[in-house]
């Protein structure tokens, strides 16, 4: 089943960050990330690949423990299982692809 998410609502996940996902199926997900100035995706990690392309704003990666600024326009792969987050040094839009598509959002 593909799900289509236009009609998706911004979820609040605190801490200056909002969350949106969009079409999915159980291959590959697209969410839609909301930054605040100062917002921050704590380090984690997933067996997920993912895809990140900046929307809007400016953003600090932390990959494997090295730091990348990306503005609007760059985009950046990040390897299953490995370390990342985010700081938001600006307002910023992300979109992150998954595959295969994070259960974990869906619940």
């Amino acid at each position: 089943m593909i799900a289509v998410g236009k009609d998706t609502q911004l979820e609040d996940l605190g801490k200056g960050v909002k969350r949106k996902v969009l079409s999915h199926s159980g291959k590959m997900m697209g969410v839609e990330v909301h930054f605040e100035k100062g917002g921050i995706g704590a380090a984690h990690s997933h067996p997920h690949e993912q895809f990140t392309y900046v929307l809007e704003g400016l953003i600090e990666l932390d990959y494997k423990g090295d730091k990348f600024t990306l503005n609007k326009g760059d985009t950046a792969y990040i390897e299953p299982n490995e370390i990342h987050g985010v700081k938001a040094l600006e307002d910023a839009i992300l979109l992150d692809v998954f595959t295969p598509q994070r259960e974990d959002f869906l619940k």
